[in-house]
């Protein structure tokens, strides 16, 4: 399945608390980005007093990663690779309506890299079979096990790769997490199979008002805030 990455075209305003760094007031003009004094190949633009980068390059810069999902943007970088400062920052500008993530122990270790990779690509292939689903509800298309098949075997292949890169406690916790969001899908994909099978009326707008849709909507906030952050923050969505 493709990576629901942000490619070179998103742009997003991100301050950064590093020494040494100034922003011309100038407009319309392209800076490099120096972290940690340090070079980088991340283009800054002005525009109109205010600093932009590229947050692909970014990430590769600081060998991190980034992904875009609905109303969030989450950049995940290396333990030491930014500054405190930056990393709050982007937290902040991920979570729903400028909502800082709950704060969490330092001494928390957060999630090792091959863990976030793995665990945002298998939170991508959720959302495909989700959108499989709700297209088909949609648009009249009868939903059965078939059609749905491909992205069910697929997330569950992702779900497995997320567990064989467990590594830290905040890995091993997120998982459950992730886990209980992959049985939320498969819940609610049987449902509709079910009412299919059963020449059940499903409404084109059935999703809107139910209940486990909403519980498999709010727990991939949740881990889409925790993917941002770096940091396992467990809100009650996903149990």
């Amino acid at each position: 399945m493709r990576r629901k990455t942000t490619r070179a075209c998103l742009l997003a305003t991100l301050f950064l608390g590093v020494p040494g760094i100034g922003w011309p007031q100038n407009a319309n003009q392209n800076r490099t980005l120096i972290i940690n004094g340090q070079s980088t190949q991340v283009a800054v633009v002005q525009v109109n007093g205010r600093a932009f980068v590229d947050l692909a390059a970014l990430a590769s810069a600081v060998n991190g990663s980034v992904i875009s999902d609905g109303n969030q943007v989450a950049l995940s970088v290396p333990v030491g690779s930014a500054t405190p400062q930056a990393l709050a920052a982007v937290a902040q500008s991920a979570s729903p309506a400028g909502t800082a993530s709950p704060a969490t122990p330092a001494s928390n270790p957060g999630f090792s890299r091959g863990f976030l990779n793995a665990g945002i690509e298998a939170a991508a292939t959720l959302r495909e079979w989700h959108t499989a689903l709700a297209s088909a509800i949609q648009n009249g298309i009868p939903v059965t096990a078939g059609i749905l098949a491909p992205y069910r075997a697929q997330a569950t292949t992702n779900l497995r790769l997320v567990s064989t890169a467990i590594s830290t406690g905040s890995d091993r916790s997120a998982y459950q997490l992730l886990n209980n969001e992959f049985q939320n899908m498969a819940n609610l994909a049987d449902k509709y199979i079910a009412k299919r099978a059963n020449l059940s009326y499903i409404a084109p707008d059935a999703l809107k008002d139910d209940n486990l849709n909403q519980r498999f909507v709010a727990c991939g906030h949740s881990l889409g805030a925790m993917a941002a952050s770096g940091q396992f923050v467990d809100d009650g969505s996903c149990n």
